[in-house]
């Protein structure tokens, strides 16, 4: 079903209530009767499908302040679209020679970074849609960015050519280069900016401490390559996707215990694909989402480890599943060259 497509004036459709009695809905002003489905956002209807890429999706996010969404993956474009009314696309971003495969939006949602297979990261001004910055340094795929929540505008990545390397927005060239053994595959920096959190092929978490410019610590227990990462809202803890099959909480708080692994949760696949299939935590911590090669959308409850959701409706590989920051909405981009924009409860 095409979700853009409005109906006539006044026109009525049935909408499937649990007894599966019909009701009519007025699509005219979007209201669902008083008999109708609890709707749950703002969202136009409780899903909407967003088409335009013309290859895989590889990343999406939400603004900070929750009223566009970007994407970006196989095309080599960054997309931005509204989130509210008809969920039109309203800019396209040019410039990467290469597939992209991470997008980041900063703190305030004025700029977004990017990261693609043309060994080059990127950072755009969102308000105008061009580039300001290209970061080059790197000699192989650039597989993943972070930038950072406070302080400076400093900008990390993370590369097939085994580093990783930490920029600062404002100046030329690389700050600090941290020599890996393995490709890096994820990467995120620690609440405070001090640290930077990587995973990559050889399936250790690193800690790298920016002032000793060395591994702080190691999180062992993932038995496949680390595919994605995302430090909690609060900063205490850490989530992270891997091939193993597992989403891994971590306690990276300065003196926890040193078996640092929490909550595991199960369900998702990884498949044949080996796609780097990200992961987030919701804006409150109470859930967490990941990507699956299964095509569904997978939620779990942090507290229970329980799946909450199984969201069907990709036709190929789910590469990253985010949450609104202020609303009941996930979003997620395949393999499919499709995004879903849907309400949970």
């Amino acid at each position: 079903m095409d979700a853009k497509r409005k109906a006539m004036d006044g026109a009525l459709v049935p909408a499937k209530r649990p007894r599966n009695e019909l009701v009519a809905v007025n699509e005219r002003d979007g209201a669902l009767l008083q008999s109708g489905m609890q709707r749950l956002s703002n969202l136009e209807a409780p899903i909407m499908l967003l088409t335009g890429h013309e290859g895989d999706i590889f990343c999406t996010k939400f603004s900070p302040d929750g009223k566009m969404l970007a994407s970006a993956g196989f095309d080599r474009l960054i997309y931005f679209w509204n989130v509210y009314g008809e969920c039109e696309n309203f800019a396209v971003l040019k410039g990467h020679t290469g597939a992209i495969m991470e997008i980041q939006f900063s703190t305030d949602g004025t700029s977004l970074i990017s990261a693609a297979t043309d060994k080059t990261m990127s950072l755009w001004d969102v308000d105008v849609g061009t580039r300001i910055k290209k970061f080059k340094g790197h000699n192989g795929f650039v597989n993943c960015c972070s930038i950072a929540r406070r302080g400076p505008q400093l900008v990390c990545s993370g590369s097939d050519d085994q580093t990783i390397k930490l920029w600062d927005c404002r100046k030329k060239g690389v700050l600090q280069t941290f020599q890996n053994t393995y490709q890096v595959t994820s990467i995120t920096f620690s609440d405070t900016s001090e640290q930077i959190f990587s995973g990559g092929i050889d399936n250790d978490i690193k800690v790298w401490d920016l002032r000793k410019n060395d591994v702080l610590y190691r999180m062992r227990g993932h038995a496949d390559t680390v595919t994605g990462m995302h430090l909690s809202p609060d900063g205490s803890y850490l989530l992270t996707n891997s091939m193993d099959n597992t989403v891994r909480i971590w306690d990276v708080r300065p003196f926890a215990p040193q078996e640092r692994c929490v909550k595991i949760m199960q369900g998702h696949q990884h498949t044949f694909e080996k796609n780097l299939l990200r992961c987030a935590w919701a804006p409150d911590g109470s859930k967490v989402g990941a990507g699956s090669g299964d095509r569904f959308v997978y939620i779990w409850d942090t507290t229970s480890r329980r799946i909450l959701y199984k969201l069907p409706g990709h036709a190929g590989s789910v590469n990253e599943v985010v949450f609104h920051p202020e609303e009941p909405i996930v979003a997620s981009c395949g393999s499919d060259k499709k995004i879903f924009l849907g309400e949970i409860e």
